[in-house]
């Protein structure tokens, strides 16, 4: 399939015809005995769900009249029943009769909805025709644990699905890649049944948070990190207070940061938090990208990908999917903040030097009152540890505000390299401890020396510190690092790598939105958070 370059316009005429109600948040109960479900729903209903469903095959000993009187009628919220068989991925391993049997009492005593699998369902809904009570619906199922077919074949199966008789139909895939989603997200906006379109697996993940961008019927958001009932499955929690779930419309902005791996990063929180408090119609995901090229080309809509933040390894990588790309972003040649202007064009930055930089610049000012005027790196000598893509960053930002630059690195030829592009001087690490042609220089550390967890390494001994007026290290896990505690003591100002972080956050707030960043919300986000 190509790309998903279907607008807007066509989500809403092809979904209003469906259904124009919000996508449900259905939690799954996992619980092995009925009163632990009977906890598990309560749970569900304070956390926010819409709806539970009830996983029969999760329980050990299932006497059905007994134990679904209970489960239905004390929920307190509507209930799906399902009762999955270990050739649809479930746990029930007994006879297909009894199976059926379960489901068509569940019906009968007030289940508002069913899952029945497609390779029984024709059979199935034969043998409950004209008993269906009003508001009762069949959700027909299929499960494909290996891959995401063409669009083509998914429009079969769908055509298949609604050929049983379902009210609604659920296809789940399994993603081998990000872009795989796009094929859902299609399906789901063309089909001409209410559809629930899950695809599975850590690629799989935006497929559930947008399912309301889509007009999914539901999506499922476990109780628990630990109790997922498929592969991928968000928390109810995070659906709705990380990514802002009820908040999200056909025509709701979708940003997010591209990355393998991906899931650590606490970008998500702070975007979605700021988009949140301005009322922005937004909302900024994880997107596990194995192929830049592939996820630009497929996700090509201006309200998809209106932004993204990149993140290794795919810095270098992006550059090649640019139509413009920031002067000083092209000289770093790594990239980390990406734009999508309204005519569809990429246009990319590198906020992470201006993050450092402005960072350095104001402890500077902090310590000589240097008028807000003229950098206060002008004349500086810069001492720059690392030639890595933080490395170049700041060798070019320093370099742009008129520092000295001096960039070290373990092998000279990479030093050498980014000095010569920098104007500057070049030598190895071991070398920086003897260098002090004059006093009050400023050090930057962009190397992984004292990060996480070998947090007793410094990248410099702590007696040359005392040439140096200000010292900056680029880590931030841990904040404090040795390199900085040494500085402090040598009586040095002290700029953290959270505060690039944190600035160059504000930047690609700025760029995505045209807003100037919420930054006291974001500095209160990173410190609770990080």
């Amino acid at each position: 399939m190509g790309s998903l370059a279907f607008s807007t316009s066509d989500l809403q005429t092809s979904t209003s015809g469906v259904r124009s109600s919000p996508t449900l948040l259905c939690t799954p109960l996992m619980g092995t005995t009925v009163d632990q479900m009977l906890i598990e729903m309560r749970k569900a209903k304070e956390i926010g769900a819409d709806l539970v469903e009830i996983r029969l095959d999760c329980l050990r000993n299932f006497n059905p009249h007994q134990d679904l009187e209970i489960l239905i009628k004390q929920s307190p919220l509507p209930t799906l029943v399902t009762y999955r068989p270990v050739w649809e991925g479930g746990q029930y391993e007994g006879e297909e009769s009894k199976r059926q049997d379960a489901l068509r009492l569940a019906m009968q005593l007030g289940a508002h909805y069913i899952d029945v699998e497609l390779e029984v369902a024709h059979d199935f809904n034969n043998s409950i025709h004209g008993k269906k009570p009003d508001n009762f619906k069949i959700i027909v199922s299929s499960h494909n644990f290996h891959n995401t077919p063409s669009a083509e074949a998914i429009g079969n199966l769908v055509a298949r699905i609604q050929a049983t008789g379902a009210d609604i139909a659920k296809i789940a895939t399994t993603a081998l890649d990000i872009t795989d989603c796009a094929r859902i997200f299609q399906i789901t906006v063309h089909s001409q049944i209410p559809i629930i379109g899950i695809v599975m697996g850590e690629r799989g993940l935006i497929s559930r948070i947008l399912s309301p961008k889509f007009g999914g019927y539901l999506t499922y958001g476990a109780l628990e990190a630990g109790a997922i009932s498929a592969p991928g499955q968000p928390t109810a929690k995070d659906l709705l207070d990380l990514y802002n779930f009820r908040l999200i419309r056909p025509d709701t902005k979708v940003y997010g940061i591209i990355g393998k791996p991906v899931g650590h990063s606490k970008s998500p929180l702070l975007f979605n938090a700021a988009y949140k408090s301005v009322g922005l119609n937004a909302v900024y995901l994880h997107f596990l990208v194995d192929d830049v090229e592939k996820f630009f080309n497929t996700y090509s809509a201006v309200d998809f990908a209106s932004g993204c933040s990149c993140t290794i390894p795919h810095k270098e990588a992006a550059l090649k999917c640019m139509d413009e790309i920031d002067p000083i972003a092209k000289k770093i040649g790594a990239i980390n903040n990406i734009v999508r202007r309204p005519d569809g064009t990429l246009t990319a930055f590198n906020t992470d030097y201006i993050g450092a930089i402005s960072a350095i610049e104001d402890g500077l000012r902090e310590l000589n009152g240097v008028s807000p005027g003229a950098s206060p790196l002008a004349g500086k000598l810069f001492v720059v540890l690392g030639a890595g893509g933080a490395g170049k960053s700041l060798a070019y930002g320093a370099a742009q505000k008129g520092a000295r630059v001096v960039v070290a690195n373990r092998t000279f030829e990479r030093a050498k390299d980014l000095a010569e592009k920098v104007g500057g001087q070049a030598m190895t690490l071991a070398e920086v401890e003897n260098f002090h042609p004059e006093e009050g220089m400023v050090l930057a550390n962009t190397t992984s020396v004292g990060m996480k967890p070998k947090i007793d390494e410094t990248p410099l001994a702590k007696h040359a510190l005392k040439n140096y007026c200000l010292v900056f290290d680029a880590i931030y896990t841990p904040k404090d690092t040795r390199l900085l505690r040494e500085a402090r003591e040598t009586g040095a100002v002290i700029v953290y790598g959270t505060e690039m972080l944190i600035r160059q956050g504000f930047e690609q707030y700025k760029n995505f939105t045209g807003l100037p960043a919420p930054e006291e919300l974001f500095r209160t986000l990173m410190e609770k958070h990080a």
